[in-house]
């Protein structure tokens, strides 16, 4: 089954609004893994998905403006963390679920995020998100953007944990291999760029 086949509109998230502290406060989603920023990798992956591809970055924005449809920013100057742009990307997108993945994931490849969708279409009321063993990756998700106010009312409410608002409101899991090297987070400098003579 293609993606393309897939009957399921998403709008697509890419989280870019970190604020890098473990590169060194440097924008992670414009540092270059195997010869492209990582923006990049994802942007390859997901352009073919979506007409509604939006970036949550809270700078850089003329670099990152390419890449995307739409750009939001956080409602806050202070990097409130990963639910302050999926709130945004709820409320800017254009479909009926939103895709959202974080920019440091670029091993993300098309058979997980058709497996994604799959599931999505068949519990389109709730939340999907990836699971390997107990550990649940609530920025690799889906979700209907019909949620957005119940989302806003956890914020409001003081809540900041995606994955504890994603599980009260019913997720359900795409199960992937505990290890599974797609789900590889590139979030060190160690990790974007390996010593010599280690794998990537």
């Amino acid at each position: 089954m293609s993606l393309e086949s897939l009957r399921l509109p998403c709008s697509v998230l890419l989280l870019a609004g970190g604020r890098g502290q473990r590169m060194g406060g440097e924008d992670k989603g414009l540092l270059e893994w195997r010869g492209q920023p990582l923006i990049a990798h994802l942007h390859q992956l997901v352009r073919p998905l979506t007409d509604d591809l939006i970036i949550s970055c809270n700078r850089n924005h003329a670099r990152y403006a390419p890449y995307a449809d739409q750009l939001v920013s956080d409602d806050s100057q202070d990097f409130p963390g990963p639910l302050a742009g999926i709130r945004a990307g709820l409320f800017a997108a254009r479909h009926e679920h939103l895709l959202i993945l974080p920019c440091d994931v670029p091993q993300i490849d098309a058979r997980l995020l058709a497996d994604l969708r799959a599931i999505a279409q068949g519990n389109p009321q709730v939340p999907v998100m990836v699971r390997h063993g107990e550990f649940w990756e609530p920025l690799l998700c889906i979700i209907p953007t019909a949620l957005k106010d119940q989302v806003e009312q956890a914020w409001s409410a003081g809540e900041r944990s995606p994955r504890k608002i994603l599980l009260q409101l019913g997720a359900v899991g795409l199960e992937c291999p505990n290890g599974d090297p797609r789900l590889a987070n590139l979030n060190t400098p160690e990790l974007l760029h390996p010593p010599a003579g280690m794998s990537e």
